[in-house]
């Protein structure tokens, strides 16, 4: 009998979820409360991910009361987790920061340094290294002044690597909120004006016939209108270019059922076999219980991604990797 999985694939909170794949391994890591032995960053593991198990906290405390989407890449042995930390559930005091460690779970150690110091607030750091081996850090900032179609709000720019715990420090913009279904949140304060707030958030890139997509995630994280879209470059520093229909979240969003709410800050990952494409992604439950780990492949039509996500029902399981004999 084929296997199959139904979301969501693990019942407690993962928001924001990251999934990294190590010799066989799947990885997840994700925002949600810290460990009872006082580590940060819950880690999960699975072997085909359907069925996943805890591995402890990750992140040794760095003195901050919140943190967010963590995101790991592996690098010449070491493992490096970028995250953000502050002292508010919510404002301007996010700050990137990247933590190392020589084995997946961890322990990570905050290496010590802000990534960038001249942001105020700076948060979901994507690393992404393409295929010349050259690492970018794509990560949000706050945008205050108007141009063109853009709406004041978050959005999110690339910077290279110098090293993997120091940025160039000449970002260029992805992608600013420019739709109405980005809104966060309307005559919300911030920086001491009150503004309608847009937000584009969650970068996650895939290379596809020679072109970089940047997914995103717009609106507002605890809504509705959270959802899943896309802009398309020839290079990882860009520029993008959004394409047809963006009124829109073009990859996912609330279906209208309601089964699942607010779909979005999603990674991507390989099946076992390494044949298909996989997003992961967080979902409300429809009582907005709290957000969890949900999975769904990913196909391409042409130049245009494609999914059935998200889904509530059974599915089938991603394909497996060959057995030995």
């Amino acid at each position: 009998m084929n296997k199959t999985y139904q979301n969501p694939v693990y019942p407690d909170t993962m928001a924001d979820p990251f999934v990294l794949k190590h010799e066989g391994v799947y990885y997840a890591y994700g925002t949600a409360p810290g460990g009872a032995d006082g580590r940060q960053i819950p880690v999960l593991r699975s072997t085909d991910l359907v069925s996943w198990e805890p591995a402890g906290h990750a992140l040794d405390d760095n003195g901050h009361e919140y943190y967010w989407a963590p995101e790991v890449a592996f690098h010449e042995g070491r493992f490096y987790m970028y995250f953000s930390s502050g002292s508010a559930p919510e404002g301007v005091d996010q700050k990137l920061r990247v933590a190392v460690a020589e084995r997946p779970e961890g322990p990570f150690v905050d290496a010590g340094k802000i990534l960038v110091p001249d942001q105020p607030f700076s948060i979901d750091a994507h690393p992404f290294r393409d295929a010349d081996g050259q690492w970018y850090l794509f990560y949000c900032v706050d945008f205050l002044e108007l141009s063109d179609d853009h709406r004041i709000g978050t959005g999110i720019v690339v910077d290279k690597l110098v090293d993997m715990t120091t940025l160039a420090g000449q970002p260029l913009t992805v992608v600013r909120p420019h739709h109405d279904w980005h809104v966060f949140r309307k005559g919300r304060p911030m920086y001491g004006k009150v503004y309608d707030w847009h937000t584009v958030e969650g970068a996650a890139v895939q290379i596809h016939d020679g072109k970089y997509y940047c997914f995103y995630s717009g609106g507002a994280w605890e809504r509705e209108n959270y959802g899943v879209s896309y802009v398309v470059a020839t290079h990882p520093m860009g520029p993008y270019r959004r394409p047809e229909g963006g009124h829109e979240a073009l990859l996912m969003r609330t279906p209208s059922s309601g089964q699942l709410v607010g779909p979005g800050h999603n990674s991507f990952t390989v099946s076992p076999d390494g044949k298909e494409t996989w997003i992961v992604y967080h979902a409300w439950d429809p009582e907005h219980t709290t957000r969890r780990m949900c999975i769904d492949k990913m196909d391409w039509i042409g130049a245009r991604p494609v999914t059935v996500g998200p889904t509530w029902s059974e599915e089938a399981a991603p394909s497996a990797a060959p057995t030995a004999g």
